[in-house]
Protein backbone atom coordinates (compact mmCIF):
# COMPACT_ATOMS: atom_id res chain seq x y z
CA UNK A 1 0.00 0.00 0.00
CA UNK A 2 1.60 3.14 -1.04
CA UNK A 3 1.64 5.52 1.62
CA UNK A 4 0.31 9.14 1.32
CA UNK A 5 0.30 10.03 4.63
CA UNK A 6 3.64 12.28 5.07
CA UNK A 7 3.33 15.56 7.15
CA UNK A 8 4.27 19.11 5.47
CA UNK A 9 4.87 22.53 6.88
CA UNK A 10 1.71 23.72 6.88
CA UNK A 11 2.59 26.15 9.64
CA UNK A 12 -0.55 25.32 11.64
CA UNK A 13 -1.25 23.02 14.96
CA UNK A 14 -3.80 22.23 17.01
CA UNK A 15 -4.77 25.34 18.80
CA UNK A 16 -4.85 27.42 15.26
CA UNK A 17 -8.44 28.60 15.14
CA UNK A 18 -10.66 28.49 11.46
CA UNK A 19 -10.65 31.71 10.52
CA UNK A 20 -6.14 31.62 11.50
CA UNK A 21 -6.04 29.17 8.72
CA UNK A 22 -8.71 31.12 6.49
CA UNK A 23 -6.55 34.52 6.88
CA UNK A 24 -5.77 35.86 3.30
CA UNK A 25 -8.05 33.38 0.88
CA UNK A 26 -10.87 34.60 -0.61
CA UNK A 27 -13.80 32.05 -0.73
CA UNK A 28 -16.30 35.10 -2.84
CA UNK A 29 -18.18 33.57 -5.60
CA UNK A 30 -17.50 30.10 -3.59
CA UNK A 31 -20.33 27.86 -2.47
CA UNK A 32 -19.99 25.18 0.58
CA UNK A 33 -22.68 22.64 1.90
CA UNK A 34 -21.84 21.96 5.18
CA UNK A 35 -24.03 19.29 7.01
CA UNK A 36 -24.67 19.97 10.60
CA UNK A 37 -23.46 23.76 9.95
CA UNK A 38 -25.50 25.10 12.76
CA UNK A 39 -24.23 23.29 15.99
CA UNK A 40 -21.13 22.52 17.49
CA UNK A 41 -17.86 22.55 14.83
CA UNK A 42 -20.41 23.25 11.75
CA UNK A 43 -21.62 25.82 13.37
CA UNK A 44 -17.62 27.16 13.71
CA UNK A 45 -17.19 25.78 9.89
CA UNK A 46 -19.93 27.80 8.53
CA UNK A 47 -19.28 31.17 10.34
CA UNK A 48 -15.59 30.87 9.08
CA UNK A 49 -16.07 30.39 5.81
CA UNK A 50 -18.65 33.14 5.73
CA UNK A 51 -16.63 35.51 7.03
CA UNK A 52 -14.53 34.57 4.13
CA UNK A 53 -16.89 35.47 1.50
CA UNK A 54 -18.63 31.94 0.96
CA UNK A 55 -22.09 31.27 0.76
CA UNK A 56 -22.89 28.11 2.74
CA UNK A 57 -25.60 25.55 2.35
CA UNK A 58 -26.83 24.38 5.67
CA UNK A 59 -28.61 21.06 5.74
CA UNK A 60 -29.96 19.97 8.99
CA UNK A 61 -32.92 17.86 10.06
CA UNK A 62 -34.56 20.91 12.25
CA UNK A 63 -34.54 23.85 9.61
CA UNK A 64 -36.36 26.22 11.64
CA UNK A 65 -33.96 25.41 14.61
CA UNK A 66 -30.85 25.77 12.02
CA UNK A 67 -32.12 28.83 11.22
CA UNK A 68 -32.45 30.67 14.85
CA UNK A 69 -29.02 29.23 15.12
CA UNK A 70 -27.64 30.80 11.75
CA UNK A 71 -29.17 33.90 12.36
CA UNK A 72 -27.06 37.08 11.79
CA UNK A 73 -24.56 35.47 9.53
CA UNK A 74 -24.20 36.57 6.30
CA UNK A 75 -24.50 34.86 2.97
CA UNK A 76 -26.22 31.52 4.59
CA UNK A 77 -29.22 29.38 3.71
CA UNK A 78 -31.00 26.05 5.24
CA UNK A 79 -32.12 22.90 4.00
CA UNK A 80 -34.24 20.06 5.67
CA UNK A 81 -31.48 17.19 5.43
CA UNK A 82 -32.13 13.97 7.65
CA UNK A 83 -29.02 11.67 6.96
CA UNK A 84 -31.01 8.80 9.24
CA UNK A 85 -33.33 9.04 5.90
CA UNK A 86 -32.33 8.37 2.75
CA UNK A 87 -35.46 9.86 1.37
CA UNK A 88 -34.42 13.14 3.11
CA UNK A 89 -31.00 12.66 1.58
CA UNK A 90 -32.35 12.53 -2.06
CA UNK A 91 -34.72 15.22 -2.02
CA UNK A 92 -31.97 17.61 -0.62
CA UNK A 93 -29.83 16.51 -3.31
CA UNK A 94 -32.38 16.63 -6.16
CA UNK A 95 -33.18 20.26 -5.22
CA UNK A 96 -29.97 21.49 -5.25
CA UNK A 97 -29.11 19.64 -8.68
CA UNK A 98 -32.07 21.05 -9.74
CA UNK A 99 -31.11 24.56 -8.83
CA UNK A 100 -28.34 24.74 -11.20
CA UNK A 101 -25.96 25.72 -8.74
CA UNK A 102 -22.37 23.61 -8.28
CA UNK A 103 -20.69 23.31 -5.18
CA UNK A 104 -17.24 23.81 -4.53
CA UNK A 105 -16.96 22.22 -1.16
CA UNK A 106 -19.34 19.84 0.59
CA UNK A 107 -17.81 19.12 4.56
CA UNK A 108 -19.85 16.44 6.06
CA UNK A 109 -19.57 17.40 9.29
CA UNK A 110 -22.65 16.06 10.73
CA UNK A 111 -22.61 13.13 12.94
CA UNK A 112 -23.98 11.48 15.87
CA UNK A 113 -21.91 9.75 19.05
CA UNK A 114 -22.16 6.72 21.75
CA UNK A 115 -26.11 6.65 21.03
CA UNK A 116 -27.62 4.18 22.57
CA UNK A 117 -28.95 1.04 20.86
CA UNK A 118 -30.92 2.31 17.55
CA UNK A 119 -31.93 0.83 14.31
CA UNK A 120 -33.16 2.71 11.45
CA UNK A 121 -33.79 2.12 7.63
CA UNK A 122 -33.67 -2.01 7.35
CA UNK A 123 -32.20 -2.72 10.30
CA UNK A 124 -29.07 -0.93 9.83
CA UNK A 125 -26.86 0.63 13.03
CA UNK A 126 -27.69 4.38 13.49
CA UNK A 127 -24.36 5.67 13.76
CA UNK A 128 -22.67 3.86 10.78
CA UNK A 129 -25.95 4.73 8.57
CA UNK A 130 -26.26 8.02 9.96
CA UNK A 131 -22.52 8.77 9.91
CA UNK A 132 -21.44 7.37 7.10
CA UNK A 133 -24.21 5.65 4.72
CA UNK A 134 -26.35 9.19 4.84
CA UNK A 135 -23.57 10.72 4.09
CA UNK A 136 -22.37 8.61 1.25
CA UNK A 137 -25.62 8.52 -0.55
CA UNK A 138 -25.28 12.59 -0.33
CA UNK A 139 -22.76 12.62 -1.54
CA UNK A 140 -23.10 10.26 -4.62
CA UNK A 141 -26.67 12.03 -5.51
CA UNK A 142 -24.95 15.38 -5.35
CA UNK A 143 -22.44 14.27 -7.79
CA UNK A 144 -23.72 16.04 -11.01
CA UNK A 145 -23.36 19.38 -8.90
CA UNK A 146 -20.09 19.35 -7.59
CA UNK A 147 -17.50 21.36 -9.54
CA UNK A 148 -14.59 20.48 -10.62
CA UNK A 149 -12.12 21.58 -8.50
CA UNK A 150 -13.93 21.20 -5.04
CA UNK A 151 -13.03 19.57 -2.18
CA UNK A 152 -15.64 16.78 -0.11
CA UNK A 153 -14.38 17.09 3.41
CA UNK A 154 -15.42 14.08 5.77
CA UNK A 155 -14.81 14.56 9.05
CA UNK A 156 -13.64 11.74 11.29
CA UNK A 157 -12.14 11.22 14.75
CA UNK A 158 -9.15 9.68 16.81
CA UNK A 159 -12.04 7.30 17.40
CA UNK A 160 -11.39 5.32 14.20
CA UNK A 161 -8.91 3.73 16.30
CA UNK A 162 -11.47 1.91 18.41
CA UNK A 163 -11.81 -0.76 15.32
CA UNK A 164 -11.46 -1.42 11.74
CA UNK A 165 -15.08 -2.09 9.89
CA UNK A 166 -16.53 -4.87 11.37
CA UNK A 167 -16.94 -7.23 8.44
CA UNK A 168 -18.67 -10.11 9.86
CA UNK A 169 -20.86 -7.67 11.96
CA UNK A 170 -21.23 -4.37 10.50
CA UNK A 171 -24.23 -3.88 11.52
CA UNK A 172 -23.97 -5.05 15.41
CA UNK A 173 -26.44 -8.07 15.05
CA UNK A 174 -24.68 -10.09 17.65
CA UNK A 175 -24.20 -7.31 20.43
CA UNK A 176 -24.26 -4.05 20.51
CA UNK A 177 -21.44 -1.76 21.49
CA UNK A 178 -21.73 2.28 21.68
CA UNK A 179 -18.21 2.89 21.15
CA UNK A 180 -17.52 -0.07 18.60
CA UNK A 181 -20.10 1.56 16.74
CA UNK A 182 -18.85 5.10 16.65
CA UNK A 183 -15.49 3.82 15.75
CA UNK A 184 -16.25 2.12 13.18
CA UNK A 185 -18.70 4.60 12.25
CA UNK A 186 -15.57 6.81 11.67
CA UNK A 187 -13.19 4.64 10.06
CA UNK A 188 -16.13 4.30 7.65
CA UNK A 189 -15.56 8.50 6.88
CA UNK A 190 -11.98 8.16 6.65
CA UNK A 191 -12.34 4.85 4.47
CA UNK A 192 -14.85 6.88 1.97
CA UNK A 193 -12.54 9.59 1.13
CA UNK A 194 -10.13 7.41 -0.17
CA UNK A 195 -12.17 5.72 -2.19
CA UNK A 196 -14.16 9.07 -3.52
CA UNK A 197 -11.01 10.43 -3.86
CA UNK A 198 -9.52 7.98 -6.35
CA UNK A 199 -12.62 8.14 -8.00
CA UNK A 200 -12.90 11.53 -8.58
CA UNK A 201 -9.21 13.00 -8.70
CA UNK A 202 -9.63 12.65 -12.97
CA UNK A 203 -12.50 15.14 -12.55
CA UNK A 204 -10.53 17.57 -10.34
CA UNK A 205 -12.07 16.89 -7.27
CA UNK A 206 -10.30 15.89 -4.34
CA UNK A 207 -11.63 14.06 -0.70
CA UNK A 208 -9.96 14.15 2.72
CA UNK A 209 -11.11 12.95 5.56
CA UNK A 210 -9.51 14.42 8.88
CA UNK A 211 -9.96 14.39 13.25
CA UNK A 212 -10.56 17.54 14.67
CA UNK A 213 -9.27 16.86 17.70
CA UNK A 214 -11.31 16.48 21.38
CA UNK A 215 -13.97 19.29 21.95
CA UNK A 216 -16.83 19.70 23.81
CA UNK A 217 -19.82 19.87 21.59
CA UNK A 218 -23.84 18.74 21.04
CA UNK A 219 -22.01 15.68 20.04
CA UNK A 220 -21.73 14.20 23.84
CA UNK A 221 -25.15 14.48 23.87
CA UNK A 222 -25.82 11.26 24.93
CA UNK A 223 -22.87 10.90 27.76
CA UNK A 224 -23.98 10.75 31.21
CA UNK A 225 -22.01 13.83 32.74
CA UNK A 226 -20.83 11.49 35.38
CA UNK A 227 -19.64 9.66 32.76
CA UNK A 228 -17.16 12.85 31.55
CA UNK A 229 -16.35 13.84 34.57
CA UNK A 230 -14.45 10.08 35.43
CA UNK A 231 -12.91 10.50 31.84
CA UNK A 232 -11.31 13.27 32.99
CA UNK A 233 -12.55 15.72 30.58
CA UNK A 234 -14.82 17.84 32.61
CA UNK A 235 -14.94 18.89 36.54
CA UNK A 236 -18.38 18.47 38.48
CA UNK A 237 -19.33 21.94 37.08
CA UNK A 238 -19.07 20.68 33.47
CA UNK A 239 -15.92 22.60 32.76
CA UNK A 240 -13.13 21.45 30.41
CA UNK A 241 -10.14 20.55 32.57
CA UNK A 242 -8.65 18.02 29.75
CA UNK A 243 -5.84 20.44 28.13
CA UNK A 244 -5.68 18.73 25.15
CA UNK A 245 -9.09 19.98 24.58
CA UNK A 246 -9.40 22.48 21.57
CA UNK A 247 -11.95 24.94 21.49
CA UNK A 248 -14.79 24.89 18.79
CA UNK A 249 -13.25 27.36 16.83
CA UNK A 250 -9.60 25.40 17.01
CA UNK A 251 -11.87 22.35 16.56
CA UNK A 252 -13.07 23.54 13.21
CA UNK A 253 -9.63 24.37 11.89
CA UNK A 254 -8.50 21.73 10.01
CA UNK A 255 -11.95 20.42 8.67
CA UNK A 256 -11.87 24.09 7.19
CA UNK A 257 -8.08 23.57 6.85
CA UNK A 258 -8.92 20.77 4.53
CA UNK A 259 -11.56 22.57 2.44
CA UNK A 260 -9.49 25.29 1.32
CA UNK A 261 -6.17 25.46 1.92
CA UNK A 262 -3.56 25.34 -1.27
CA UNK A 263 -1.10 23.54 0.37
CA UNK A 264 -2.99 20.61 -0.44
CA UNK A 265 -3.19 21.18 -4.36
CA UNK A 266 -2.62 17.96 -6.02
CA UNK A 267 -3.30 15.92 -2.89
CA UNK A 268 -6.50 13.80 -2.22
CA UNK A 269 -7.53 10.64 -0.16
CA UNK A 270 -5.16 11.79 2.83
CA UNK A 271 -6.52 11.39 6.51
CA UNK A 272 -5.46 15.26 8.39
CA UNK A 273 -5.06 16.03 11.89
CA UNK A 274 -4.47 19.25 13.66
CA UNK A 275 -4.07 21.05 9.96
CA UNK A 276 -1.60 18.89 8.91
CA UNK A 277 -1.36 15.68 6.87
CA UNK A 278 -1.73 12.76 9.75
CA UNK A 279 1.16 9.83 9.98
CA UNK A 280 -0.01 6.33 9.94
CA UNK A 281 0.83 4.77 13.55
CA UNK A 282 -1.03 2.33 15.97
CA UNK A 283 0.11 5.08 18.59
CA UNK A 284 -3.25 6.24 19.19
CA UNK A 285 -1.71 10.23 19.08
CA UNK A 286 -4.05 12.60 17.67
CA UNK A 287 -2.09 13.18 14.45
CA UNK A 288 -1.90 9.55 13.29
CA UNK A 289 -4.36 7.38 11.28
CA UNK A 290 -4.51 3.48 11.74
CA UNK A 291 -3.39 2.19 8.68
CA UNK A 292 -6.96 0.24 8.22
CA UNK A 293 -8.18 3.67 7.85
CA UNK A 294 -6.61 4.77 4.65
CA UNK A 295 -6.29 1.15 3.17
CA UNK A 296 -7.53 1.11 -0.66
CA UNK A 297 -8.80 -2.07 -0.73
CA UNK A 298 -10.83 -1.69 2.71
CA UNK A 299 -12.18 1.32 0.89
CA UNK A 300 -13.32 -0.10 -2.19
CA UNK A 301 -14.67 -3.16 -0.53
CA UNK A 302 -16.40 -0.55 1.88
CA UNK A 303 -17.83 1.82 -1.25
CA UNK A 304 -19.19 -1.92 -2.59
CA UNK A 305 -20.98 -2.59 0.18
CA UNK A 306 -22.44 1.01 1.11
CA UNK A 307 -23.37 0.92 -2.69
CA UNK A 308 -25.36 -2.02 -2.85
CA UNK A 309 -26.95 -0.98 0.74
CA UNK A 310 -27.99 2.88 -0.33
CA UNK A 311 -28.73 1.83 -3.94
CA UNK A 312 -26.58 4.67 -5.17
CA UNK A 313 -23.92 4.99 -7.09
CA UNK A 314 -22.70 7.96 -8.79
CA UNK A 315 -19.80 6.06 -10.71
CA UNK A 316 -21.00 3.19 -11.85
CA UNK A 317 -21.07 2.27 -15.73
CA UNK A 318 -24.15 1.47 -17.37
Amino acid sequence: MENAQHPISSGFGARSTADEVLAGIDLSGKLAIVTGGHSGLGLETTKALSRAGSHVLVGARRPEEAARALAGIANVEVERLDLSDLESVRRFAERFVASGRKADMVINSAGIMACPETLIGPGWEAQFATNHLGHFALVNRLWPAIASGARVVAVSSGAHGITPIRWDDIQFTKGYDRWQAYGQSKTANALFAVQLDRLGRDTGIRAFSLHPGKILTPLQRHLQKEEMVAAGWIDAEGNAIDPSFKTPAQGAATQVWAATSPQLAGLGGIYCADCNVAVISDDGAETSVRAYAVDPDEAARLWALSAELTGVDAFTRS
